[in-house]
Order: structure tokens, then C-alpha cells, then sequence
């Protein structure tokens, strides 16, 4: 490790936490190197005695267990998938200290304290219901972030957009700060971070669309934004929506009754940290979005009866959600940054 960074030799040496908190031990003082502190950035010659004092996270000694009912798709000794409903928090911050999935998933498995953040390794919105793996362990929580840094990770979602979404695409832009608004998200020219979305359209009714979001990357309210920007926000968005979006009266009572956006962590793909293998999950659509659904396809004159999941994995069935070749889509491209 000659001619390493500090920083870069640590990651090597102790592959069990990130690169990010090792850092941040050495600016504290938490590592030597030769019985002296030391920066990051100071290069290895060879033969260093480093010292780390391993620090726990100041967020998790603030973090406490609370029971709660929580819907698990899937536990092992490594990860845990779990179905989260609209209207839980998932991680503590100003103004939701208590009561969000951290302190459940704390309450159910007391070893996540030993994690940072519980394992969560990305998030979803207050009032986005569906699927998030968390890890259970070190080693779990660096290959998922990893594997989410590498876009290895496939998220799709299902959601409810207003206006007829006239074909599939590509939604390709920049994502950062709103310079008019800093609490919300937006389509940005300069200093945004890349965002990915390829829209996938499953069904069109009079005034609304039910969609499929494959995301590529994971920025913060990225559908959300997108579809705004693709001029198709989110029904009943309380955000980037519309309120005003032109509709029947009954479609108007249905989104109302949401209460949220209409947006669904439907499937979620990874490779096991500790198998290698590539597994996958899916969480049924929610009893809300299910009837906003029902009232949408009877207004269109479609049999609001059937298994709306049934019906449309049938009609996905030889399609590989997870495999987004935008070179199968009649149009490419929706939105494209110059």
C-alpha cells in the first residue's frame, strides 16, 4: 500500500465500514499513524503503525427501539426487505425524531444499533408506500450502497400520473436544489446531480395514466420531479402536483381520498451480499392506489373487476422489467438535458 492516501489504505485494511466514516474518524482524531495524528490525504511510505479508535455512530446513540408492526417480504442473517406504508418516516430528522421505520427496524432487530443508520442504505418519501432493503451488517451495507453507487440496484415503480402519457421514454436530466424554492427539488441546467427515469406506459384513461418507473439513479424525489418536468406530475402530488388537473368529478373525489401521491415501490432487484445471487421481490399494490385504480378503469369503461396485477403482468409477461434497453421503446426519449 506504498503511495496510498491514508484514507484509501484504511478502506483496504478495513473493508467493513465506508470510506466516508473512515474520513471522518481521521479528521476527528480517531486515527494515528505512528503514535501522531494524521489527515487523510497523507500518503503511505510503508511500515506505519496505524491506530484506529473505533467510534460509534453519534446518530445511533440517539436512535431508540420502538415496536411496531412491520411488514416484512423477506429476513435472513443479512438483510431484511420490508414493505413500507404511506405515512411512515423512514428516518429520524427535525420534526419526526420518533415513530419513523428506524425505530421500528431497532425494535425488531436490536444488532442494527451496531450499523449506521439502522442499515438503511436509500429511502423513500413520507407518503411513497413499497419496498426497501436494509442490511444487517458492515459488510451488507457497503456492497448495497455499492451496488446502488454502480446502479446495479434495480428499483421499479408503479404510479398514477395526470394527462395521457402519449408513448414510453427516457426522462434524462439534472437534478439539485430548486433555486426558487429550497425545501423542493427541480429540473436544473447547472450544479445538479445526473437523474435517470425510463417510463414505461401500462394503461391510459381519460385524464390520468398508470405508468411504470424504472429508476437508474436515486435522487431525492427524482420521479416526482421528473414527471412534473415531463408536464405528467404524480396524482394527487401534494408537492410537484397539480390541483386543478383537469378531470371528471368522481377521478377528482378518488385522488383526493389518497392523500398522497400516487406512487409504489413495486419491485426491487439486488445481489445478495452474501449468496452472490441476484434476488428479487415484489410488494402488491396498496389498498389506496388499488381503488383509485378501480374507479380510473371503470370511468374508462374498462372491467374495473379483474385482478388489475394479474391483467397486467399477463400483458408484461416476456418483457424483463429489469433489463431497460431504451432501444426497445417506440419513442426514446421524453426529456433529454441538452
Amino acid at each position: 500500500m506504498a503511495g496510498l492516501r491514508l484514507d484509501a489504505a484504511l478502506a483496504k485494511l478495513m473493508p467493513d465500514y465506508s470510506r466516508s466514516r473512515l474520513t471522518t474518524w481521521i479528521k476527528e482524531g480517531a486515527v494515528t499513524v505512528n503514535g501522531k495524528p494524521a489527515q487523510p490525504k497523507d500518503k503511505m511510505i510503508g511500515a506505519e503503525f496505524i491506530t484506529v479508535s473505533v467510534r460509534p455512530s453519534e446518530e445511533n446513540l440517539a436512535f431508540t427501539p420502538e415496536p411496531m408492526d412491520l411488514d416484512l417480504i423477506y429476513e435472513d442473517d443479512t438483510v431484511i426487505v420490508v414493505n413500507k406504508p404511506a405515512g411512515l418516516v423512514v428516518h429520524p430528522a427535525a420534526g419526526n425524531w420518533t415513530g419513523t421505520l428506524l425505530n421500528g427496524l431497532l425494535a425488531h432487530c436490536p444488532e442494527l444499533s451496531q450499523v449506521p443508520r439502522a442499515g438503511i442504505v436509500h429511502r423513500l418519501d413520507k407518503d411513497t408506500s413499497g419496498l426497501m432493503v436494509v442490511a444487517k451488517n458492515l459488510p451488507a451495507q457497503n456492497s448495497l450502497v455499492q451496488q446502488l453507487q454502480a446502479r446495479t440496484v434495480k428499483r421499479i415503480y408503479r404510479a398514477v400520473a395526470n394527462g395521457v402519457v402519449p408513448f414510453d421514454g427516457k426522462i434524462d436530466t439534472l437534478i439539485g436544489r430548486d433555486p426558487h424554492n429550497r425545501l423542493k427539488m427541480a429540473v436544473v441546467k447547472y450544479n445538479g446531480k445526473p437523474a435517470i427515469t425510463h417510463v414505461k406506459v401500462l394503461e391510459r384513461y381519460p385524464a390520468h395514466s398508470y405508468i411504470e418507473c424504472s429508476l437508474e439513479t436515486g435522487r431525492t424525489h427524482q420521479i416526482r420531479v421528473h414527471m412534473r418536468e415531463a408536464n405528467h406530475p404524480l396524482a394527487g402530488d401534494p408537492v410537484y402536483g397539480n390541483p386543478r388537473h383537469p378531470c371528471s368529478e368522481v377521478a377528482k373525489e378518488a385522488v383526493k381520498s389518497l392523500q398522497r401521491q400516487a406512487l409504489h415501490a413495486y419491485r426491487l432487484s439486488f445481489i445478495h451480499p452474501k449468496t452472490q445471487e441476484t434476488v428479487s421481490f415484489e410488494a402488491p399494490m396498496p389498498a389506496d392506489m388499488y381503488h383509485l385504480l378501480s374507479v380510473l378503469r371503470l370511468e374508462a369503461g374498462l372491467d374495473s373487476s379483474l385482478s388489475h396485477e394479474e391483467e397486467w403482468q399477463d400483458k408484461l409477461d416476456g418483457d424483463d422489467d429489469d433489463d431497460w434497453n431504451e432501444d426497445d421503446y417506440d419513442v426514446e426519449v421524453v426529456y433529454v438535458r441538452d
